[in-house]
């Protein structure tokens, strides 16, 4: 008798926990918080520049946690870093909740992450900035370490049997960058050289690359930093009449349906959505519970190489807006 009281207990408890699970995903899809903590506003700056639909995906998993965890969700970004420090400063001045950051331009981002986790306000970094963020004071870092997601590329390059890389920078000053071109180096058998363009002038990217590949025939892989920048370099190829393989960090819809057409070799996918989505709830949890994952390590959202088998499956997520 006591063991079929303790079972129907249980499987009360069970159903119970159940049922509340089902009821804040339900409230989570529909648009209402999950939680019934009260309302904070929490507020990320990158170093985006305009119409940089990277960011969009990232925006998209911050919203998503942010409705799901009661936040009001602010955004603003500039490429810049002196301005970037400007937008997280105004943040500060609004007393904010929970700031996040990504820290490309690491010396202009200094100061005032540190005057922010001086103001009692908790910082995450995402994306960029691994290696600097707990010497500022963030909390932990969301997102891939660039020098292993460069090393993935190196080797996946190997495998293919790939000679001559070029590596296309399309942001100066953006150590994240470096660090994914130096760590492809590293690990790449071949030869490895760098160019570098203006990323936010697509004429002059194709036009850089297009030359390239015209005076040196024996580059067989053009490597982009960005989803956006690898139709550019197709185009490029086609133009210069080369053969090299085109391979990008990122995934866009239009990068899926270049893998599966192969027109695209392999992207390098660090999970944008989970970043924005990830900051946002690990800043509720800290505020809601002082939880702080990663035990001072970066919580890792990259690299997945993904290739023509994975595009399918992926393509389907990438027109919503979450890969």
């Amino acid at each position: 008798m006591l063991a079929t009281l303790l079972g129907a207990a249980l499987a009360g408890c069970s159903s119970t926990g159940g049922l509340r699970a089902e009821k804040r995903a339900a409230q989570a899809a529909s648009g209402h918080a999950a939680v019934n903590t009260p309302r904070m506003t929490f507020a990320m700056v990158t170093h985006s520049g305009d119409g940089d639909t990277f960011w969009d995906i990232v925006q998209n998993g911050a919203k998503q946690a942010a409705v799901k965890d009661n936040v009001k969700f602010l955004y603003a970004h500039n490429e810049e870093g002196k301005e970037q420090a400007q937008l997280v400063q105004s943040y500060i001045d609004q007393k904010v909740d929970g700031l996040i950051v990504t820290l490309a331009k690491p010396d202009a981002m200094k100061s005032v992450v540190r005057r922010a986790a001086k103001a009692g306000i908790p910082v995450i970094t995402v994306n960029s900035g691994s290696a600097e963020s707990k010497k500022f004071g963030a909390l932990t870092h969301v997102g891939q370490d660039e020098t292993i997601a460069g090393e993935a590329v190196g080797d996946e390059l190997n495998k293919r049997g790939r000679k001559k890389a070029l590596c296309v920078l399309h942001e100066q000053g953006n150590v994240g960058h470096e660090q994914r071109c130096d760590g492809a180096g590293d690990t790449f058998d071949g030869k490895l050289e760098k160019i570098y363009v203006e990323g936010t002038n697509m004429p002059d990217v194709q036009s850089s690359i297009e030359a390239k590949l015209q005076s040196d025939q024996d580059i067989d892989t053009v490597l982009t930093l960005g989803a956006p920048f690898a139709d550019t370099a197709a185009q490029a190829a086609e133009q210069a009449g080369s053969e090299a393989e085109i391979d990008t960090f990122d995934l866009n819809a239009k990068v899926a349906a270049g893998l599966e057409d192969g027109t695209l070799g392999f992207a390098v996918d660090q999970q944008p959505y989970l970043q924005g989505y990830e900051a946002v709830d690990l800043l509720w949890l800290q505020r809601y519970n002082a939880d702080v994952l990663g035990g001072g390590k970066p919580v890792l959202t990259g690299p997945q190489i993904v290739t023509k088998d994975d595009a399918k499956k992926l393509a389907a997520f990438t027109k919503r807006g979450t890969r």
